[in-house]
């Protein structure tokens, strides 16, 4: 199917996006990557007046150290991220997420930035963004703020980001030394997640000292499993003791039942792929 008729404008400046945003209002919508927005429109889910694209702003692209941060631009495509050295020594985990993310095709042309603020709760960089405590840095007109990855996914295909305000770059706390693990769950290669878990852990001596553990395809959002996070820490990394504290992993979730599995089915699921991503993650 052709997208309806629409006007496009492709700014230098994030300034300059801003602005057209401000005049067009709703008639607006932002393209990034346009791996998520262009289907959409093609199935005329949405038939925006103005298409604005992010695509020549340079100053949205790139990884950069940032003291106790890495800075990932949320125009930075997922190939460099996923093949950035800064994020490989101090955020392994998304250096593994994006590893599963789609295809090479997809992840030479999506974004960063625009996978997140798409917020779909079966993407594979929700999860991740959660375990290692991400804050994402949104522009507008009233200026620069920053939000946390526990506030920033609102619900469905929602974040905190305003109607005229943009996402410039996600900053994510360094786990330098941390043991890390995606581990996806698929029926055929490229698939969305049936249910993934993002798990990162901090051993000491064989205990586990620290441990996040995200969720993807657990609800509406990405999740935490708060519980799991809860019953790791001083537990030693064992298979015994990641297994019972695995058995939480269900905890507060709403997963949903489609083709692919019903809740029940993910809730499984949850526990079993928590299990194996903890236990890579802490070496054992």
């Amino acid at each position: 199917m052709i997208p309806a008729q629409f006007d496009y404008l492709a700014p230098t400046s994030v300034e300059d996006a801003l602005a057209a945003l401000s005049e067009h209002g709703d008639d607006a919508k932002i393209i990034a990557g346009g791996q998520s927005l262009l289907p959409v429109l093609r199935m005329r889910l949405n038939a925006p007046e103005m298409i604005i694209d992010l695509g020549r702003i340079e100053s949205l692209r790139g990884v950069r150290d940032d003291g106790d941060a890495i800075v990932i631009g949320a125009m930075t495509p997922h190939a460099v991220v996923g093949s950035d050295p800064l994020v490989g020594e101090h955020a392994g985990l998304i250096t593994k997420a994006v590893e599963h993310l789609a295809d090479a095709q997809i992840r030479h042309r999506g974004t960063f930035g625009g996978a997140l603020a798409h917020a779909d709760p079966a993407g594979d960089l929700g999860a991740p963004a959660l375990a290692l405590g991400a804050e994402f840095v949104i522009q507008g007109p009233g200026g620069t703020r920053r939000v946390a990855a526990d506030d920033f996914f609102v619900d469905l295909f929602e974040t905190a980001i305003g109607e005229d305000e943009i996402l410039t770059e996600v900053r994510v706390p360094k786990h330098t030394g941390w043991g890390s693990h995606y581990e996806k769950f698929v029926r055929v290669a490229h698939q969305w997640p049936i249910v993934a878990v993002a798990a990162t852990v901090r051993v000491e001596g064989g205990t586990i000292a620290e441990a996040r553990v995200g969720l993807t395809n657990m609800g509406s959002t990405p999740l935490r499993a708060r519980g799991v996070e809860e019953a790791l820490v001083g537990q030693p990394a064992t298979e015994d003791a990641v297994r019972a504290a695995a058995e939480r992993a269900a905890e507060g979730t709403n997963p949903p039942s489609d083709l692919n599995g019903d809740a029940d089915y993910r809730r499984h699921l949850a526990t079993v792929i928590t299990r194996r991503a903890v236990l890579a993650a802490a070496g054992a």
